[in-house]
């Protein structure tokens, strides 16, 4: 097949991001609203959602609109996904994005701890993007991107039930693909390494641990948003229509050390 110029681009279409008001969520959808697209952006704090999508509209000319809503309590995604159509008239592309994370050592986890985090790591990404792959299954496809982690495949001490939601991710991302292919549903994952975002704050406060990472790190830096953003980007676009089922570690290296 020849080259196609477009193969990148995301014009014409909608995405949708949670968790999309802050951190790699509102890096990811900067990339998207540079390569074309629309978007919608899902979060908790309504005045953060509202301050993010201005910037993109001003910095990148895009439509964007907002939903305030809690994943881990939500009832019916499908209203979000039916906002975004009655909106826009489409939706071409989620980003399973939005989380939460409870560091405490395993011994000292409690049930609720657990089901804070499984509740909007892995309940919710998963009825998301069944909401999401219902409006796709019906426009005849789309994109599902969710969000992985180092710890869908290694062990991080402190942070046990994150990882296991994360395990989960890498999983489900499998099983949706094949199931949803018959559908013209794309669904892979990508897994940051060490980005510093407000949630991961606190594995940045000590020098030490900072000079630890950087030391299991080939490429000697810590990620940005933006790194994420376009592994994001090329999932979403043409560009990778063959491609599903699969996790892109974007991480500097780490998993290859």
């Amino acid at each position: 097949m020849p080259y196609q110029s477009n193969a990148f681009s995301l014009e014409n279409k909608v995405s949708l991001v949670t968790g999309g008001g802050r951190g790699i969520g509102l890096g990811i959808a900067e990339v998207l609203a540079g390569a074309g697209s629309d978007l919608v952006l899902v979060a908790r704090s309504e005045s953060q959602l509202q301050s993010s999508a201005e910037m993109l509209r001003e910095r990148y000319g895009r439509e964007v609109e907002t939903i305030s809503a809690d994943l881990s309590q939500v009832g019916d995604y499908g209203d979000i996904v039916r906002q975004t159509v009655d909106r826009f008239g489409r939706l071409d592309v989620l980003i399973n994005n939005a989380g939460s994370n409870i560091r405490k050592p395993f011994l000292e986890f409690e049930p609720e701890d657990f089901d804070r985090v499984m509740a909007i790591q892995l309940r919710g990404a998963y009825f998301m993007a069944q909401a999401a792959a219902r409006q796709m299954a019906q426009a005849g496809g789309g994109k599902i991107i969710n969000l992985a982690s180092l710890t869908s495949k290694i062990a991080v001490p402190n942070i046990s039930a994150y990882g296991a939601a994360k395990g989960g991710i890498l999983s489900l991302t499998k099983s949706m693909a094949v199931e949803l292919a018959a559908n013209g549903i794309n669904v892979n994952a990508v897994a940051p390494g060490y980005v510093r975002t407000s949630m991961t704050e606190a594995a940045f406060t000590n020098s030490d641990t900072q000079d630890w990472m950087l030391s299991r790190i080939p490429l000697k830096r810590f990620g940005a948003p933006e790194d994420i953003g376009y592994a994001a980007l090329f999932l979403a676009c043409p560009a990778s229509d063959y491609i599903t089922g699969e996790v892109i570690f974007i991480d500097g290296g780490w998993m290859a050390a």
